[in-house]
C-alpha cells in the first residue's frame, strides 16, 4: 500500500546529494594545500531532479539488470571541476568558500530528514485514523 511513496525517493535522495556533495567538499578541503588541485562539486539537488524527467512519469532503470526503463539511471552526478582563479601553486581551494558550502550541504541534509520525517508523521496519523 504504501511501498511506493514518492516523497520518500526524493527525501532519500536529497539526503544522498547532500552526503555526495559533503564527501567532495572534505576533499576539497583536504586538498586545499595540494598543488594543482581544482575544487570538485556537482550540480544542485534542484537541477539534478528538473533534469532527470520526474514529471514525465517514465520508468527509469538503476541498473543494467533492470527490464523495461530507461538507462543512465535517472541522477546525473556528475563532478565538475573548477579551473578559475587558480593561485600560484595552481590550486584554486579557498577554504573558506567550503565551509559556506559544508553549511549548506548540512541545511540540505537536515531538510530531507524533516521531510521524511514529517512524512513518517502524516503516514502514521493516516494509519491510526482508519
Amino acid at each position: 500500500m504504501f511501498t511506493e511513496l514518492n516523497v520518500f525517493k526524493i527525501a532519500h535522495s536529497m539526503a544522498t546529494h547532500a552526503g555526495t556533495r559533503q564527501a567532495l567538499v572534505a576533499q576539497n578541503i583536504a586538498n586545499a594545500n595540494t598543488p594543482d588541485y581544482h575544487s570538485k562539486d556537482i550540480r544542485p539537488f534542484k537541477e539534478v531532479y528538473a533534469r532527470r524527467g520526474a514529471s514525465s512519469g517514465d520508468m527509469v532503470s538503476t541498473r543494467s539488470s533492470h527490464l523495461n526503463g530507461q538507462g543512465g539511471g535517472g541522477v546525473d552526478w556528475a563532478i565538475t571541476s573548477d579551473d578559475t582563479g587558480a593561485g600560484p601553486n595552481g590550486n584554486n581551494v579557498s577554504v573558506e568558500d567550503e565551509i559556506l558550502k559544508g553549511v549548506e550541504v548540512k541545511r540540505q541534509h537536515d531538510r530531507a530528514l524533516a521531510i521524511y520525517r514529517s512524512s513518517m508523521n502524516v503516514l502514521r496519523t493516516s494509519v491510526r485514523a482508519n
